[in-house]
């Protein structure tokens, strides 16, 4: 890259879609690095079951944040929000190009969006828990309503009220004061990965049943060795769940990939409703014979305008 300060692209779009190959392809031609945000994939030994690109897999392109943590470790979104612009900006001052990769829509914004993450503080929420349990709902509620009416008519339940107060004690702001705005931080181009809804079910449904050939049920045996159940995320991933009922005899090899399968679709769907409603990501259908060559076409034009 020419420019001392290259600008950042991002590749985004549902699980099986073919976003970490994209990457790849970019990275060799722009002399770029992969920064991963991609929830699962910060956990050490949850290889198969996210489809994490191993070292041998990466053509020698470099990557930054995955195995980052155990698997009784919880991730967090503020967390990687500094670690990931801590990266983009290494990887820009070396002169080269940072490619964010994932579908963790959060993650994602968290990393190129202006957003601010309100602190939190166990013993504040344990007061007002304690609280929530003396008066009930909705004496939490209109406590919230007095100083916050937003936030009070759009969140839904007694945690999310909880964390409303807790952030207005804390900073003396309301918790929609904190709520993030389309605004990038450094100039972005967003590619989105998609494909016509059958080819994508049937897309996940091969990709599935090729990670249970693989040896997933093997990879959360040896998870499980290590604190994987004790996980509040780890242990609920698509596929890891349903591996350890397998494990616990609660379930056949046969129903838990059945499950996998849905419960990845319906993941999908999810990912493509969030990144849908962004109307910055410029899509790009995966089965095109030239998809690969529009993208790196549309990186190529967007770097010459970041100069």
């Amino acid at each position: 890259m020419g420019d001392s300060h290259p600008p950042l692209i991002a590749v985004v779009g549902p699980t099986g879609t073919g976003k970490s190959d994209l990457a790849l392809r970019i990275a060799e031609q722009f002399d770029g690095e992969a920064i991963n945000a991609d929830a699962l994939q910060f956990y050490r030994g949850m290889d198969i079951g996210t489809a994490k690109l191993l070292p041998h897999q990466r053509r020698g392109v470099r990557h930054h944040l995955l195995d980052i943590m155990d698997v009784t470790e919880e991730a967090s979104v503020a967390r990687f929000q500094r670690d990931a612009r801590k990266v983009i900006a290494e990887v820009r001052g070396r002169g080269k190009l940072p490619i964010l990769v994932g579908g963790s829509g959060l993650y994602v914004r968290a990393a190129v969006d202006a957003i601010e993450f309100p602190p939190t503080d166990a013993t504040v929420r344990e007061t007002l828990e304690r609280e929530h349990a003396a008066v009930g709902s909705a004496k939490l509620r209109d406590r919230l309503r007095a100083i916050d009416p937003e936030s009070a008519e759009r969140v839904s339940d007694a945690r999310r009220v909880i964390r409303a107060l807790e952030v207005f004690e804390l900073t003396g702001r309301t918790f929609t004061s904190f709520m993030p705005r389309r605004e990038y931080v450094q100039p972005t181009l967003q590619l989105g990965l998609n494909l016509e809804r059958t080819s994508l079910h049937e897309r996940l449904r091969r990709r599935v049943d090729g990670m249970m050939e693989a040896g997933l049920l093997e990879e959360v045996e040896t998870l499980a060795g290590v604190g994987l159940r004790n996980s509040k995320t780890a242990s609920r991933a698509i596929g890891y769940r349903e591996a350890l009922e397998v494990i616990d005899g609660d379930l056949t090899l046969a129903e838990a990939t059945e499950r996998t399968v849905i419960a990845t679709r319906k993941f999908a769907r999810r990912q493509i409703t969030w990144f849908g409603a962004d109307p910055r990501v410029d899509w790009l259908d995966v089965l095109a014979p030239d998809a690969a060559e529009a993208a790196c076409s549309a990186v190529e034009r967007f770097v010459a305008s970041s100069d």
